[in-house]
């Protein structure tokens, strides 16, 4: 190899290297070779109502923070290096006491809190890492337009709150598991090609408090329903407040899944005014003559309605498909 080409090919190195460390805006890393290494940190730095997007990336490692995103802190892109390996968890829950001595609550157990607009992430795994310890939540999400991608929640009771009421938000490719509850709030969410689990210990997937007027609720496309949980022992969803609405677009349901589908928490009335139903279920969960009077089979026609580009575009036209 002459001068020439050496000089050429270490050029290409450089330009290879300099363009790949200007493809994010922030570099987190717990062994002091990024801009900082705290994702909290990371999140402060960036500009207050920013137009533009900001891009920050976590190198693979577990970071124990308990981290809030706060409402100013619009258009953050959040990037694993690798789902299995970049981690965020922490291990509050409901009944642990803070510093003066009061129960956290649910909301106070929240492991990660997204309070601003535009958030999107990938490639990451969010958790709470309490354990089978009661309400426990991984991620609270309050911002409108926030998208997750190939990234998993863990936990067990209460692992994923969608809890803004004007907040829509989009799962793609993601994995969920929980025991109960382990869905539940009042945003509009589209979980499409999602797997959602089901643990052992368990009796319901989701407890949606739909807000009387909002046009939709919970909305699972082409999702797997899988799990560890018996045979005939897991609800698809209960109304956590009397105007829920579920809606399970071609989806596969395990043999966990029993017959009746839903549950009406003990609330006669939550069956009229609540919205539950399934369009194309399949999979020995797939019970559709055994399910509940008041839940739907949707006709072919009116789950088109339940697309997801129809779903979440509001008034602005919004489309996390693009």
């Amino acid at each position: 190899m002459n001068l020439k080409t050496v000089f050429f090919f270490l050029l290409l190195c450089f330009s290879l290297s300099w363009a790949k460390a200007q493809e994010f805006d922030f570099t987190v890393a717990q062994d002091g070779s990024g801009d900082f290494t705290t994702i909290q940190e990371a999140f402060m730095a960036v500009p207050d109502f920013r137009n533009r997007v900001t891009t920050i990336f976590l190198k693979n490692g577990t970071y124990k923070e308990k981290l809030v995103l706060p409402a100013s802190k619009v258009n953050v892109k959040l990037i694993g290096e690798s789902v299995a390996q970049t981690l965020l968890t922490y291990d509050d829950f409901s009944k642990k006491k803070n510093k003066f001595g009061e129960e956290m609550g649910t909301t106070g157990s929240t492991s990660f809190y997204v309070f601003a607009d535009g958030f999107h992430a990938q490639n990451i795994t969010f958790e709470n890492s309490s354990g089978p310890v009661g309400q426990a939540v991984a991620v609270r999400v309050d911002g409108d337009k926030v998208i997750f991608e190939n990234c998993r929640f863990l936990g067990f009771q209460d692992t994923l709150y969608p809890h803004g009421i004007y907040s829509r938000q989009y799962y793609k490719d993601c994995y969920i598991e929980g025991t109960t509850d382990f869905i539940f709030g009042w945003s509009t969410v589209v979980f499409e090609n999602c797997e959602i689990f089901s643990k052992k210990g368990g009796q319901y997937i989701t407890a949606a408090s739909t807000e009387v007027g909002t046009k939709h609720g919970f909305v699972f496309i082409d999702c797997k329903l899988t799990g560890d949980a018996p045979e005939n022992s897991v609800y698809l969803g209960r109304p956590w407040r009397d105007y829920a609405q579920t809606v399970f677009i071609n989806c596969d349901m395990g043999k966990h899944i029993r017959k009746e589908g839903w549950h009406n928490w003990s609330k006669p009335q939550a069956e009229k005014t609540s919205f539950y139903a399934e369009y194309n279920s399949s999979g020995s969960g797939a019970n559709a003559t055994s399910r509940e009077s008041w839940s739907r089979q949707l006709s072919a026609e009116q789950a088109e309605a339940f697309a997801a580009k129809e779903i979440l575009k509001g008034n602005d036209g919004w489309n996390p498909l693009k």
